[in-house]
């Protein structure tokens, strides 16, 4: 059975609360998403284990009930100074 996306975000806010999370779903068929995560969690930290951060939060779904996710992780821009 597909994911829905909010299945998938559920899951990265779970690991990752102050997630900004944007969802597509790339194929219509519930298996082909893209995904953009951005996390001040992910400072400091280089891409491949950001990915890794989101990967662990799916909790094992990968490969099995999602099928395909295009991952894109950011850090939010830096605030200015008031």
């Amino acid at each position: 059975m597909p994911m829905l996306p909010e299945e998938i975000e559920c899951l990265i806010k779970a690991a990752l609360p102050d997630a900004e999370i944007a969802i597509q779903d790339l194929a219509g068929d519930g298996d082909h998403y893209s995904a953009t995560v951005v996390s001040e969690a992910f400072r400091g930290k280089s891409r491949v284990q950001q990915h890794q951060m989101v990967y662990a939060a799916l909790q094992g779904h990968m490969g099995g009930t999602l099928h395909a996710l295009a991952l894109q992780t950011k850090v939010p821009d830096a605030k200015p100074p008031l």
